[in-house]
């Protein structure tokens, strides 16, 4: 399948940091996990291609994708299959330029304007969120279900992964308006088990295809 088939059919999305990435990714791959998003805030750039290096070669061992979180230039070095931009990071269009129309561009988006600005853009994938509030989006205010129903309305054109503090307890409230993918961090994560957190989240979403 092409890059595009494949984010199509992707359900699950796992954000990992480098430092967990080793420990957690494989598992989380076996559970069911279909992309995984390398966000490394911190660290610097050589480590951060060093842990993308390590990524791509486990997720081409499960057909699932790799994406770089807010840097095409790493995603291009360490042979991402695309870049992922919030609105606070650099210009979705500037990124575009800089990996081309053959890699993923994807774009937080935290309001039905900024909904409908990514129907409209260059973007591939849409992240919608964050849906309840979690630690790892400090000072950022929920935006609640209502914008996952909104996304499940209007946004159908296009991909679109509901985030934020989402996990088993609640993810079934999520698929109930309308979501179909959803991207997790801590669920998987901090699990004792992330092969059987993954599992547990593809089935949920399992019910709503």
């Amino acid at each position: 399948m092409s890059i595009a088939e494949r984010l199509r059919h992707a359900r699950l999305y796992l954000v990992i940091d480098a430092a967990a990435a080793g420990r957690i990714v494989p598992a989380a791959l076996e559970g069911g996990v279909d992309i995984v998003q390398l966000r490394e805030k911190s660290a610097p750039d050589a480590a951060v291609i060093e842990a993308g290096k390590r990524l791509r070669a486990v997720c081409d061992e499960h057909g699932a994708l790799l994406i770089v979180n807010d840097r095409p230039d790493l995603a291009l070095a360490c042979g991402a299959d695309g870049v992922h931009v919030g609105q606070d990071d650099m210009a979705l269009d500037e990124a575009r330029t800089l990996v081309g129309d053959d890699l993923i561009v994807g774009v937080s988006t935290h309001s039905p304007e900024q909904v409908d600005a990514a129907l409209d853009s260059t973007a591939d994938y849409l992240g919608v969120g964050p849906v309840y509030s979690t630690p790892t989006k400090p000072g950022r205010e929920p935006v609640g279900l209502e914008l996952v129903r909104y996304a499940a309305a209007h946004a159908s054109a296009k991909p679109w992964f509901a985030i934020g503090g989402i996990d088993q307890g609640n993810a079934r409230a999520v698929a109930d308006a309308g979501a179909t993918r959803i991207a997790v961090v801590r669920a998987i994560r901090d699990a004792a088990d992330p092969r059987a957190a993954a599992a547990a989240l593809t089935l949920e979403e399992a019910h709503v295809d």
